[in-house]
């Protein structure tokens, strides 16, 4: 039998929602756009769209919901803002459509595919943040080996690859980011802190991991590091450590102090990370578009999968 694809769509035609949908188009296994969504009719992502022969609507949800192709759309992804995602997501789900998004809302569980994915089946998925996808899995790798007492993730992006929709998000961009460093990476407590670079040319993404757990095997927490590395890179290849996994003891007559958490010591694990984007849309500079709509589109694959074989798609269609 013919593999089965689902209709999606996208909302929010900008840096994210573009380069989501070309990855869609080239990538994807189990969907085919449907829709691009907007509210402004000069964007340039609408335009992009309609170039390729995809269903648009400058009217936003509304607009998508009037749309002949909106009865054979099954995954709707959310690129816009944490506060216009409740809205849309609470019309969504009255008609069945599942939700994956890449806003910092946080409606639906935190999902990061190399954490977590196989586990998480919501009808709203959350994609985190660009910093988390990329910083989030090193954490986990360090927990997975000993307890984390505190971890911090700088995420330095630039400034030319933060369109509106990220520069309107970034206090929800630290609180999500924080959240899920506890949530899925086991830390007790977490800090997320986001830099938008304005340096000419642009610079590549790159983001540091600190973290402070109880004292561990060196050589085991360096090896579940590089596992969760190649985990990542399977679904994002720009992906990569920028040198090796450093570390340091902090003895217990010298500890570190943790805000509401006290002194603590043991083992800090340096991790230094690079992201290079695919450049489908933005250049290669633009890793954080690029960890963002791969995680999503590998999360959309995921959803699809579960739809087919549930027979609850709502606009099952073969094609060849």
């Amino acid at each position: 039998m013919p593999p089965h694809k689902l209709k999606v769509a996208i909302i929010g035609p900008g840096n994210i929602g573009t380069d989501l949908m070309i990855k869609v188009m080239r990538n994807s296994q189990h969907l085919e756009m449907g829709a691009m969504v907007g509210v402004d009719p000069k964007s340039d992502g609408l335009a992009r769209a309609e170039r390729l022969g995809i269903a648009t609507t400058a009217e936003g949800i509304e607009g998508l919901l009037r749309l002949d192709v909106f009865e054979d759309i099954d995954i709707v992804f959310d690129a816009t803002s944490a506060s216009a995602h409740k809205h849309h997501n609470a019309l969504l789900q009255a008609h069945g459509v599942q939700v994956i998004d890449l806003t910092p809302a946080a409606i639906g569980p935190y999902v990061i595919p190399a954490i977590n994915l196989e586990a998480e089946n919501a009808s709203n998925m959350n994609m985190v943040t660009c910093g988390g996808q990329a910083t989030i899995p090193m954490v986990a790798a360090v927990s997975r080996v000993a307890k984390v007492h505190y971890a911090e993730i700088v995420a330095s992006i630039s400034s030319k690859s933060a369109g509106p929709g990220t520069r309107a998000n970034i206090d929800e961009f630290t609180e999500t980011t924080k959240a899920a460093i506890e949530k899925l990476g086991g830390a007790e407590r977490g800090k997320a802190i986001i830099v938008l670079n304005p340096a000419e040319p642009p610079l590549i993404m790159r983001d540091s991991v600190f973290v402070l757990s109880e004292l561990a095997d060196q050589a085991l927490v360096e090896a579940s590091i590089e596992k969760m590395v190649a985990a990542v890179k399977a679904y994002v290849p720009g992906y990569r450590l920028k040198q090796r996994v450093q570390f340091d003891v902090i003895a217990p007559e010298h500890p570190l102090n943790v805000p509401r958490l006290g002194p603590r010591h043991g083992l800090k694990t340096s991790v230094y990370l690079e992201v290079e984007g695919a450049a489908h849309y933005l250049p290669s500079y633009a890793g954080n578009l690029d960890i963002m709509t791969s995680a999503a589109l590998a999360c959309g694959d995921m959803m699809a999968q579960r739809r087919i074989a549930s027979g609850i798609a709502r606009g099952l269609k073969e094609t060849t």
